[in-house]
Parts: structure tokens; C-alpha cells; sequence
């Protein structure tokens, strides 16, 4: 059986996020036909078990260093990388990759793939790179001028990685088509959906949409402040409509005035059994790309979803999403859900059986296995 390695930027055991949860859905699929396993950086180090697919796999963790300012700019000075790929280039990191004897390594994150090229497993175990996001499109919207100064520097990172891999999964469609379009011929749209969970009963909800996000992540705290600009004229004379807000705050940013109907959750105890209180999520994503964790999450269960094309991205065709990219088109499709709970519970109900469908038919299963043994043409 072939063997793949996974190279992880964060814990999947002890780390959440929409990137983790992609990883951990990867490993899950890959192992149905290959022999897998994962190194990640951690704030511990050591080998673990990893209880998932069903089995133990082996979890080797390196210990993330800490950011030392002037040795990165020294390494990116050197090496004439970008901050990014010069910091997750580490020691310890290529001699976890150099004891492996996979045959696949699989980078998630293009940076990621930095220690590998440094590694004695170059060119005898074939590279794989899950793009994830674009780090250069996320330090350009969200850096100020250091994004604006590093952005063509990640580029040329990214674009130098993709050409060095054997090949390039992505989770949005035109990211692939911009690689392949600059003589990556290998990259493909990785189009994963979750596994179906419980349905919910959408009609049965009060007027109450759901957003959600770590507001950690840059494009989550913009979403953020976008949604509570929208939320008085989305609400406007629906009476108790609410928009409630799941997921931890931007560290160090005072909180906002939040209009009326607005309830900042954080952390709820039960995610599955909230949203099952909710007619719609919303998701005014303006820089996007990448992982679109929370749409998946709204289709495994049936949640209707009001989002922008950035927000949704490639995953609209996967699902017959429409998307609402003016303040106009938003705010009227969001009344339209709080409004009208029937609509809200067909738009549900034919997101639900999309995904339920693609998993029995296991196209996600069939995505993985086609990325990892580089046997399929690539696809969209």
C-alpha cells in the first residue's frame, strides 16, 4: 500500500479551525487507500496517536519555535524568500521529514513544502501541495503595507513551491486554472465536502441568521464588521429578528457597538444544536479564497447560506449556491430567508441532499485518492 505523509502547520489533536478540519477530513478520506501519516508543528513535541478513520494514526509532533525577529530576517535575507516560507523552513522540521519513508508528502499550506525541499526526501518521495489559501491574496487585503510589500514576494514563493511539486490540490476552481494557466500542470480543484450530519429543521426556526468565524483570521473580522454594518437594514421591521455571532474574537480589538438584535456568542457548547435554532447563515466574506469550511458546514446539515462570491467561491457550482455581492442584493436576500421560513426550508433541504448525494456517491473519497496517486488528469 502506498504511504503518505501529512505536514501540518498546526496540531490536528489539539488545534481547531477551517484549515485543521479540512486536514483532518483529508487524513480521514486518504486513509480508505493509502497508509497514513502526519507530522505537525505544536507546542509539544513527540510522537502520539491520532484517533481518526476509524483507526491510530501516527501523529509526530515538531515544536513550533518561536517567532525570533531578527533570525528571520537574517533566513529571509539569505534564503530571498518571503517572511512566510522563510519561517516555517525549520531544523527540526526537515529531520522529522527525513526519517519518514513515504512515498507521498503531502504539504498543507504551500509553505509547508519549504522543509521538504530542504530535505534529504527530495526527489525520492513524490510532493504533494493542498494549497489551502492564498497567503499572498490574504497578506495583500489584510497586511497594509508590509502585505503590500510581501505579496509579490509569496507569490513568486507560491508559484516557485507549485512548480517544484509533483502536484497541486486547491479548494477553489480558479485558483487551479491560475496555476495551470503558469505552467503547473499537476494542479487541480480538490473539491471536499463534509459528511452528512443531522438535518435541520429549518422551517421550525425563529427569524434568527447565524454568522460565523474566528475573528483571528483577518477576512473573518472584516466579514464580521461588514455583517453588523448590513444588520440594521436586514432587520428592519422583522420583528425579534436576530443575528447571532459564533466564534472568538479578534485578540486586542475592543468590542464594537452592536446594533439591536445583534448577540455576540463566542463559543457555544453545543455548535450542531444552536444552528438548529437558526433560519439561515450568512457569510458577507469580502477577500476570500481557499478553505470554505463554514459553507460545508451549512451543507452537511441543511442550513441555508446567504454569501458573497468571495465567501463561496467555487463551491457555488458544487451546490447551486447563488450569491450576493452588493449591500442591495445581501440585505434582500437575508430578508428573504427571516421572512419567508418555508423558502428558507426548501433552500435547506436541496443544499442537504447535494451533499448528502456527493458522499454516497464518495466523490470527495475519489478527489483525494486522484490528488494523492496522481493517476487522473487533473481536473477543475
Amino acid at each position: 500500500m502506498t504511504s503518505v505523509t501529512l505536514v501540518m502547520s498546526k496540531d490536528p489533536v489539539a488545534e481547531r479551525g477551517g484549515d485543521v478540519e479540512l486536514s483532518r477530513l483529508l487524513i480521514t478520506l486518504a486513509a480508505d487507500d493509502f497508509d497514513v501519516s502526519a507530522i505537525c508543528l505544536s507546542p509539544e513535541s513527540g510522537v502520539v496517536t491520532m484517533d481518526l478513520a476509524s483507526t491510530g494514526l501516527e501523529l509526530t509532533r515538531v515544536r513550533k519555535p518561536a517567532v525570533a525577529p531578527h533570525r528571520l530576517a537574517v533566513q529571509v535575507l539569505r534564503s530571498r524568500r518571503s517572511l512566510v516560507h522563510a519561517r516555517f523552513d525549520t531544523p527540526d522540521l526537515r529531520a522529522a521529514i527525513d526519517s519518514t519513508r513515504s512515498d507521498v508528502v503531502v504539504a498543507e499550506h504551500s509553505y509547508m513544502a519549504e522543509s521538504f525541499l530542504n530535505s534529504a526526501r527530495r526527489g525520492s518521495a513524490r510532493l504533494v501541495v493542498n494549497t489551502h489559501v492564498s497567503e499572498s491574496l490574504v497578506w495583500r487585503a489584510t497586511r497594509g503595507i508590509l502585505g503590500r510589500i510581501e505579496e509579490p514576494r509569496l507569490l513568486r514563493d507560491e508559484l516557485r513551491v507549485a512548480r517544484a511539486a509533483d502536484a497541486v490540490g486547491t479548494f477553489d476552481a480558479d485558483e487551479a486554472e491560475f496555476y495551470r494557466a503558469r505552467g503547473v500542470h499537476g494542479a487541480r480543484w480538490l473539491d471536499l465536502t463534509l459528511p452528512p450530519a443531522e438535518q435541520v429543521a429549518v422551517a421550525d426556526t425563529p427569524p434568527r441568521l447565524v454568522f460565523m468565524g474566528t475573528r483571528d483570521w483577518p477576512p473573518n473580522q472584516e466579514a464580521f464588521e461588514y455583517a453588523l454594518a448590513l444588520w440594521p437594514a436586514i432587520s428592519a421591521g422583522i420583528e425579534d429578528a436576530e443575528l447571532c455571532v459564533i466564534g472568538a474574537k479578534k485578540t486586542g480589538v475592543r468590542d464594537p457597538v452592536y446594533p439591536a438584535g445583534v448577540r455576540d456568542l463566542g463559543f457555544v457548547d453545543d455548535l450542531h444544536g444552536f444552528l438548529g435554532t437558526c433560519r439561515a447563515m450568512v457569510a458577507p466574506i469580502v477577500t476570500g479564497g481557499g478553505v470554505r469550511v463554514k459553507i460545508l458546514d451549512a451543507a452537511r446539515i441543511g442550513l441555508p447560506v446567504v454569501g458573497t462570491s468571495a465567501a463561496v467561491g467555487s463551491l457555488g457550482e458544487t451546490f447551486g449556491l447563488s450569491t450576493h455581492d452588493s449591500d442591495e442584493a445581501f440585505v434582500a436576500a437575508c430578508r428573504g430567508f427571516l421572512t419567508d421560513a418555508s423558502s428558507a426550508a426548501r433552500a435547506g433541504a436541496d443544499l442537504y441532499e447535494i451533499n448528502r448525494d456527493r458522499w454516497v456517491r464518495r466523490a470527495p473519497h475519489a478527489a483525494v485518492a486522484a490528488l494523492l496517486d496522481g493517476t487522473q488528469a487533473p481536473t477543475r
